[in-house]
């Protein structure tokens, strides 16, 4: 791709190409002017894998472990490594620019999202996105972090308007962004979908000058898919990139806004730069325009996919040394995540894997198990793809694409695809010679059930629908639809149908699908995704007192029982919040039942935000595992078995019940504006302050071996503190633990949090060995608070203390510093 001489070429650009250069020439790509020589780039999802340009039937690509997971390795240099990967990642699907991290901030635990964010607390996110954007940059590949700011809810996210005080937005929800860029100068920033204290942050010039004028920020700034919501308004306040395409506020307006003044020419200029400059950059990847997508699926990166994902996983309880487990003897696997590969959440996140693998085949390929389903743990019923059958044999099912619905005489047919994903979201499928959004669709596969039994078939739909088995209509999704949360909260619920099967029978499914244009007025969203999507599903009936029953029965005849249970890509996703913090249906049940039967069972949840744990204290030995990636089952396994010693910190607090968060009273759009009233006090700062428990706190997380710190020295300077103190691995397995550095203002002119954290390092030791660590913190980062009389930071004459442990609870090693005098500052 050729370089450009961006001064040259803004210069030559007609009015109307310059308008056109604001805005995406399609979902994934900016516009090019093939005249000027000036070509389209590609942005493409993260921020745990690079999707390429297709929801749809897209090209297989390597996911790694959710954000939160990432949070919970507390390693820079390791997230650094990740970053490096996305990088190549990137390059193989021809996207210049990734769009990612996520670093909102997890303000409560219910957050549809909140598995994409790394933490509650804004340095440890903020740090971490700093390295992240480093090692992808290292790649020339453009970061994009996002959503600034206060993205941090998925209920009415386009028009919710977040208030929050200057306070809190500084010292919270401003600061990872603030750190990332400081650290990392990335490429672009993306906008978030809502309003702050009134304006959305699109249009809103006030918060885009914190970017560009206070932070000195050189980049691209560009809108969320679909989050742009005016014309002159986002110009002017700094907006320079509407996307996706085509555009939809700066078409023929743009231009005639300019001749009319209502927009100065030198404006549209700056918008434009920043896009040609992000081009310019663009071409120091080598990736050349509309590249063709590939895959990677290296063995060292399946490596080290797997070596990231077991690092994240943080071991919460282990009483006896229930863990790790003895591989000579058997396990019984027991739940309704362990045969599933729970590899991330949902929304933008989502990819096509290479792989997966589940807890039950990481289990197996090391010892000998046993399993009992126990519950189940859908939202929406499971995918039906991988158990159809096309009429060639493969796995899978035929996808035929028509200009007219099945009792059109002249139809005619427009494509056909073999598919094995039967979640098929359309909006970016591109038929042959073929334009129009309306379209219909005939999806026909064989089903032969391995039990006798009920079964249910589940249909979701942002368009129209019906599925058939041997010719019998089952499930009728076309009259009376209701909203739900699939497709980015545009298509319906799921409608189900049911039917008596025989096992070893082979079944006729046949689903008859319409696409957006279809629907029916009151499915609509405010955003339509193109063409929409069609989900279909399918799970036998299961009976919960008889599934609880057997696995009860297997965990009192087995001496080593893990139980797999957690959330997934439905419960946590993008469009939706999760309406409480609970497991899903009779999981509780069964865990406390199968605790009673056994207690030495241990309990891994893979979830990306905190749930509910009623049994926790019955539980000898639990593990979050998070959303994991590719590897997620042989990093669990590696864990379980000892192979890895865990070493993941809690990158947030879990509380008892959702009752106990600091956002409880105030998480969700009530009459378009929610309040964020519980000010600078997220997470472990809100805790702490009002001495409330938790389940586990914000930096909790155990190992296999022990460690003691000791031997504390400061050294104070003018710019820094420098802490140095001995660890010691007092335990007989090498492992790795998490220094962590909170500072405390110990006569604060203002109310305070008890302390925050400012510093952190990984360190690994073998068995027996001791070493000197040195964490160094920047001085006015580490005592400042935001002066809203002043509006600035202000570091205020005091004295101060450094609390040095392994978690934002226990024993720490402390030491004092003064601040001779106050001061005030701005910028980085």
């Amino acid at each position: 791709m050729a370089d450009i001489n961006v001064e040259q070429t803004l210069g030559r650009l007609t009015l109307e190409e310059k308008a056109s250069l604001t805005a995406g020439r399609d979902f994934w790509h900016t516009t090019p002017i093939a005249r000027l020589g000036v070509p389209a780039i590609r942005t493409s999802d993260g921020p745990n894998g690079i999707r390429g340009t297709q929801f749809f039937n897209g090209t297989p690509a390597a996911c790694l472990p959710c954000g939160t997971a990432l949070g919970a390795t507390f390693d820079t240099e390791l997230i650094r490594s990740v970053g490096r990967l996305l990088g190549q990642e990137a390059k193989a699907k021809g996207a210049h620019i990734l769009l990612g991290p996520t670093i909102n901030i997890q303000r409560a635990p219910l957050g549809g999202r909140g598995f994409e964010s790394f933490s509650e607390d804004p340095f440890l996110s903020g740090s971490l996105a700093g390295e992240y954007c480093k090692g992808v940059q290292e790649e020339d590949i453009m970061t994009t972090p996002k959503h600034f700011v206060c993205n941090d809810q998925e209920h009415e996210r386009l028009a919710v308007n977040s208030i929050v005080t200057a306070r809190a937005l500084r010292e919270i929800y401003l600061m990872p962004f603030m750190l990332a860029i400081r650290a990392a100068k990335p490429a672009a920033v993306m906008t978030a979908y809502n309003k702050v204290n009134g304006t959305h942050v699109a249009e809103d010039a006030t918060m885009i000058d914190i970017l560009r004028k206070e932070w000195g920020w050189e980049g691209l700034l560009m809108s969320d898919w679909y989050g742009t919501y005016s014309t002159s308004r986002a110009i002017k306040a700094g907006l320079d990139l509407e996307m996706p395409g085509p555009t939809k506020w700066r078409g023929s307006a743009l231009p005639h806004a300019v001749t009319s003044n209502k927009i100065r020419p030198h404006i549209l200029d700056d918008r434009v730069r920043a896009v040609l400059n992000a081009v310019k950059l663009a071409s120091k990847s080598g990736i050349p325009e509309d590249a063709e997508e590939r895959e990677l699926n290296r063995p060292e990166d399946q490596k080290f996919i797997r070596r990231v994902a077991a690092e994240s996983i943080v071991l919460l309880k282990n009483e006896n040394n229930i863990l790790p487990f003895d591989k000579t003897k058997s396990v019984a696997v027991i739940g309704p995540n362990a045969k599933v590969a729970t590899i991330s959440g949902g929304g933008s996140a989502s990819l096509l894997p290479y792989y997966t693998i589940t807890p039950f085949d990481g289990m197996k390929k090391q010892c000998d198990v046993h399993f009992s389903q126990g519950a189940y743990s859908h939202k929406e019923l499971p995918l039906i793809g991988p158990s159809l059958r096309a009429s060639d044999g493969r796995i899978g099912f035929e996808f035929r694409a028509y200009d007219k619905p099945v009792d059109h005489p002249d139809r005619k047919l427009l494509d056909k695809l073999h598919l094995t994903n039967s979640y098929m979201f359309v909006m970016d499928y591109k038929i042959p010679n073929y334009t129009s959004p309306l379209y219909y669709v005939d999806v026909e596969g064989t089903f032969t059930p391995e039990q006798t039994g009920l079964y249910d078939f589940g249909l979701t739909v942002q368009g129209t629908g019906k599925l058939f088995i041997n010719g019998t209509l089952i499930v009728e999704n076309v009259h009376n639809q209701k909203p739900g949360a699939a497709f980015f909260g545009a298509g319906t619920i799921e409608e189900i149908g049911s039917v008596e099967l025989v096992e070893g029978t082979p079944y006729k499914v046949t689903v008859e699908f319409g696409t957006a244009p279809t629907a029916k007025s009151s499915a609509r969203a405010a955003v339509s995704f193109g063409s929409g999507g069609l989900r279909i599903g399918c799970c036998k009936r299961l009976n919960p007192e008889k599934a609880i029953e057997d696995a009860v029965k297997l965990a009192s005849e087995v001496d080593q029982v893990v139980v797999f249970t957690g959330l997934n890509a439905e419960w946590e996703s993008e469009g939706s919040d999760r309406a409480h913090m609970d497991l899903p249906p009779g999981n509780d049940e069964m865990i406390t039942k199968v605790l009673k039967a056994n207690p030495k069972a241990a309990i891994v949840i893979q979830s990306g935000t905190p749930v509910t744990m009623p049994w926790a204290e019955n539980a000898g030995a639990m593990v979050q595992a998070w959303y994991g990636g590719n590897e997620t089952g042989n990093a669990i396994a590696d864990v379980l078995f000892g192979n890895i010693n865990p070493s993941g910190k809690l990158p947030l607090s879990f509380p008892i019940r959702l009752e106990d968060n600091p956002a409880f009273l105030n998480y969700r759009s009530e009459r378009g504006r929610v309040l964020y009233g519980e000010d600078i006090y997220v997470g472990y700062r809100f805790y702490e302050k009002l001495q409330r428990p938790t389940l586990f706190p914000f930096g909790h997380g155990l190992s296999y071996t022990t460690f003691k710190l000791s031997h504390l020295s400061m050294t104070d300077t003018a710019s820094t503190i420098s802490v140095k103190l001995q660890v010691t691995n007092t335990g007989a397995r090498a492992g790795a633990e998490v220094i962590q550095v909170y500072v405390n203002a110990r006569t604060p002119s203002i109310s305070r949090a008890v302390k925050e954290l400012k510093g952190f390092k990984k360190v690994f030791l073998e068995a027996g060995e001791k070493i000197m660590v040195e964490i160094e913190v920047d001085k006015k980062y580490a005592t400042s608070f935001w002066d809203e009389g002043r509006d600035s930071w202000i570091v205020e004459k005091g004295g101060y203390r450094t609390l040095v442990g392994t978690s934002s609870q226990g024993d720490f090693l402390e030491a004092n510093f003064e601040v001779e005098k106050t001061w005030w500052w701005n910028g980085l």
